[in-house]
């Protein structure tokens, strides 16, 4: 649970951590640049891990009754297309970069990606002392490697049947706390079956039910470990949250069911650079920057799900895959009471 939760933290942190020694003329090249660039750059691994931490709030269209209740250890991944390793990187949109070759408009990699082979760009400054500069540098590489292709999340839940056809979720990633690492994820859902209020509920062969479920991660990684500019308390923290609508319909057979459903999630993640950084050029003179950007994404996606249930007296197992703008699959260890 604690390898699966720091990784979640590091589709957030591998751009900076990864090539910190081009973070210098980046943020050299003026803090608007780098935040846009950092926006773009940022923007498909974070939107990918909200749809990661959204998968497997439910495994039934049925409702717990009063009383009843179900404790889940869940691990999801994200499936990353080639489309979110790259970004286009349009140098007009720009005030001091330029592509050292090619045409002034080119896909580079993003968190999620690699530049095969390395793309230089060239950056133009303003030294106080040397006048007008320029420096070539290559892009930041994403991640780039297997672990790429996808993007895990795992959680604790638990469900317990209330009043006729309500059931109350919440899940949560125990609290990592390293050196480098802060972590903290917690989310709560409402679900609602509608054949529960219906004449005869007992012998429709389906369950239907609504569900609304919001979650929240906020992670800091300390980037001062691995650092090469000189500077204090610097940090990348990142706070995402989401809302998930989701319609559900299942068997209710007595082992094996099966259930599905179409959800619609919409989210924000807010990722900020955060402490000082001194900018230095020629090796003599030097500007500090302190906290110099925020960018933030957003998700706004159609989602269907299918799955499977075995049920075993009081041990559970679910599987289930979700298509959307980011595939997701998820299995779920239940342990349950009624």
């Amino acid at each position: 649970m604690k390898r699966l939760a720091i990784a979640t933290t590091l589709i957030l942190t591998a751009s900076v951590a990864k090539a910190q020694s081009d973070i210098d003329a980046l943020l050299a090249a003026g803090v608007e640049d780098a935040g846009r660039f950092a926006n773009d750059y940022l923007a498909p691994g974070t939107n990918g891990l909200m749809h990661s931490m959204n998968a497997n709030w439910f495994n039934s269209g049925k409702s717990k009754p009063l009383g009843g209740f179900e404790i889940s250890v869940i691990a999801n991944a994200a499936t990353v297309n080639d489309d979110a390793k790259v970004f286009n990187l349009n140098t007009a949109d720009y005030n001091n970069i330029n592509f050292v070759q090619g045409p002034s408009s080119q896909n580079v990699a993003s968190v999620l990606g690699e530049n095969d082979p390395n793309i230089q760009i060239e950056l133009e400054f303003e030294d106080p002392i040397f006048g007008s500069q320029t420096v070539e540098i290559d892009l930041p590489n994403g991640i780039g490697d297997g672990s790429a292709n996808l993007l895990p999340t795992a959680f604790i839940q638990g469900a317990v049947g209330l009043v006729k056809g309500i059931e109350l979720k919440a899940r949560f990633v125990p609290k990592i706390d390293t050196d480098d690492v802060e972590l903290n994820l917690f989310g709560a859902g409402l679900q609602v079956e509608f054949t529960d209020w219906l004449p005869a509920d007992k012998i429709w062969p389906v369950a239907i039910s609504g569900l609304v479920a919001y979650t929240q991660l906020d992670a800091s990684y300390n980037l001062e470990a691995s650092s090469v500019i000189d500077g204090e308390n610097q940090r990348l923290e990142t706070s995402a949250n989401t809302v998930l609508l989701q319609l559900i319909g299942s068997t209710k057979l007595p082992i094996i069911n099966f259930y599905g459903g179409l959800g619609f999630i919409t989210g924000t993640s807010e990722s900020d650079l955060l402490g000082t950084y001194r900018v230095s050029s020629n090796g003599i003179t030097a500007r500090s920057i302190t906290d110099p950007f925020s960018v933030e994404s957003n998700v706004s996606a159609v989602r269907g799900t299918i799955g499977t249930k075995l049920k075993l007296g009081f041990f559970r197992l679910n599987a289930e895959y979700h298509l959307s703008e980011f595939n997701a699959f998820s299995l779920g260890v239940n342990f349950g009471f009624r």
